[in-house]
């Protein structure tokens, strides 16, 4: 098991580079000098209130400096990577905060042994100084079943309790109301974790590891292994375990819920989960409670007490009552509290009603000299050369970007059959080509169907009201033109533009008196197909592929060789004598 790669300064000095930057960017902190102690830079705004000091290792980031600022902290303490930090910095800070006016401090401390006894020993001493100093730990881990005498583990629930104890302090409680309601608020509070990945700190192997289908429920935020080990499960299912582990009345640590009550919950990324996975399980969370009768009144998502780039998330209930859900809505100015709307949390928000299309202006009827029949013949016969060549295209498409051109076009084929089949398409030609606009716009998705999209509806509205062959040539330049209008790209910065205006060249030949349409698309099919293969030795000028290396450009570009290739299948359709006009 390698150690994982890290972008970091040095390894020693990782803990105090991370709080220094911190400090750089928020005005509103200071160092406490020789410490790594981070305090708010309006110490003297707290003269006559109860300061509050919270604190533990590193690389749990935003935690814990993050919760510095009027309404919650007045300062943190920071150990090193995943360690307690040392009794003597903590009692600096007790002593700074106590000097600067304080009306007793609280300190809120994660359940975990490190942080009992250095904070304790700290609290110790400052009394024999003098100082009024109270505790509260906060357990709200729910991972084991069976009681411990260690007790339950704390983790990101406790960031509810920074909230609860800052907001009193700054509506000016006493130490004694605020300790007593912190620990209240604290007993009415789970979190369980579940990953997907274990982690590292700095200069060291990860701690446990996981099979590529395994995912580790109930695991701390230092890296220890869980309760229970696992297949991946889909993520609605991931959260339904979840809760239900925290809720089992069976289990020694579980919270209580009850139809009709009200929670506030936290969606926590533990450091490497995506932003789109946190959605995911955010959504789940709250569909699931609402199902159970509970009434979110407030949910957060984000990543507030990670575990370096642990890919998992964890999942903190709190059971709020009026005065809870107030404190929890009053203002801060920490940094990593969310600025949320007040709100309670729901997946049954009325939608906002779709718009009423527009009617379409009438097209011409005018025909295209082919029978229905037969332009599904050559629809049919593009979209199963799209289909047949998928694997290629995506072959081509990895040089370049993300290997998605053949799933693209192999979608938009798709749903040009799936159109088909549920009405006959149109013989006249701007009706037809606005129609397919329409279809691969909303089915193709990226660029190319966009692209396709712009080129489609502006070849219809240049098609509009006429049906000679000189038309598809004008046709073929305005959808040319307003691809390079809002695409960017010219003929010879390798695009399936290439291909397109080597072909439309070939077209111009319609307007000239007598041109047989079926030979001008042949010699437009071979132009075509000569300017995809010539993109093989082009530097890449728009497109995903400008920001590859040309010497990684060793294919034809994969757009350039779908559109040639549509193109020799509308001219096969077309000599297709099944086709022949009815």
């Amino acid at each position: 098991m390698e150690i994982p790669k890290k972008l970091v300064t040095t390894v020693s000095g990782c803990a105090d580079d991370a709080l220094a930057g911190v400090v750089a960017c928020n005005s509103g902190l200071r160092l406490l000098q020789g410490h790594r102690v981070v305090l708010r830079d309006d110490l003297q705004a707290i003269r006559g209130r109860v300061a509050l000091l919270s604190g533990g290792g590193s690389g749990h980031e935003p935690a814990h400096a993050g919760y510095v600022g009027k309404g919650m902290l007045t300062g943190v303490v920071a150990g090193a990577m995943f360690t307690s930090p040392s009794v003597g910095s903590i009692l600096a800070a007790i002593r700074a905060v106590a000097q600067a006016g304080a009306a007793g401090i609280l300190l809120i401390v994660k359940n975990y042994t490190g942080d009992r006894l250095n904070f304790g020993m700290a609290l110790e001493r400052a009394r024999a100084e003098g100082t009024d100093v109270r505790m509260v730990v906060v357990g709200d881990d729910c991972a084991f079943t069976k009681p411990g005498k260690a007790g339950r583990r704390g983790i990101c629930g406790t960031i509810l309790i920074h909230k609860v104890a800052g907001a009193l302090a700054e509506a000016g409680a006493s130490l004694d109301e605020i300790e007593k309601k912190a620990m209240a608020a604290a007993k009415v509070m789970g979190t369980l974790g579940l990953s997907l990945s274990p982690c590292s700190i700095p200069g060291s192997k990860p701690s446990f590891q996981l099979a590529e289908d395994e995912m580790e429920l109930g695991l701390g935020i230092h890296g220890e292994a869980g309760v229970r080990r696992m297949k991946v499960l889909p993520a609605d299912k991931a959260v339904e375990t979840m809760l239900k582990h925290m809720t089992d009345p069976s289990s020694a640590s579980h919270l209580s819920l009850t139809p009709g009550s009200s929670v506030v919950l936290v969606v926590n990324n533990l450091g490497g989960l995506s932003c789109l996975e946190l959605g995911i399980v955010a959504g789940a969370a709250v569909r699931y409670l609402e199902n159970q009768g509970i009434s979110i009144a407030r949910a957060l998502v984000g990543s507030f007490m990670t575990a370096m780039e642990m890919a998992g998330v964890s999942l903190t209930l709190m059971l709020v009552d009026e005065e809870l859900l107030r404190l929890i809505d009053a203002k801060t100015m920490a940094m990593a509290w969310p600025n949320i709307l007040a709100g309670p949390a729901t997946t049954r928000r009325e939608e906002v009603p779709a718009p009423v299309e527009p009617p379409r202006k009438l097209q011409d009827e005018t025909g295209t000299g082919l029978s229905t029949a037969r332009v599904e013949r050559v629809l049919q016969r593009v979209c199963s050369t799209l289909l047949d060549m998928k694997e290629k295209l995506n072959e081509l498409d990895r040089g370049a970007g993300d290997g998605d051109c053949g799933h693209t076009h192999a979608q938009a084929a798709q749903a040009i059959q799936e159109w088909m089949r549920s009405r006959p398409p149109p013989a006249a030609p701007a009706q037809l080509l606005s129609n397919l606009a329409d279809v691969v716009l909303e089915q193709m998705g990226g660029s190319s169907g966009v692209l396709y999209g712009l080129f489609l509806t502006a070849a219809a509205q240049s098609l509009r009201g006429r049906s000679d062959s000189a038309a598809w040539a004008d046709a073929m330049d305005a959808g040319i033109e307003a691809m390079q209008r809002y695409g960017g790209a010219s003929p010879g910065d390798r695009t399936m533009l290439d291909s397109l205006f080597a072909a439309a060249q070939a077209l111009h030949s319609l307007r000239s008196p007598g041109a047989d349409p079926l030979q001008v698309l042949a010699a437009a099919v071979q132009s075509a197909e000569a300017a995809a293969e010539a993109t093989r030795h082009m530097e890449a000028g728009a497109g995903r592929a400008s920001y590859v290396h040309s010497s990684r450009l060793e294919q034809p570009d994969a757009g350039a060789v779908a559109v040639a290739a549509v193109l020799g299948a509308v001219l096969e359709g077309l000599r297709d004598p099944l086709g022949t006009p009815q």
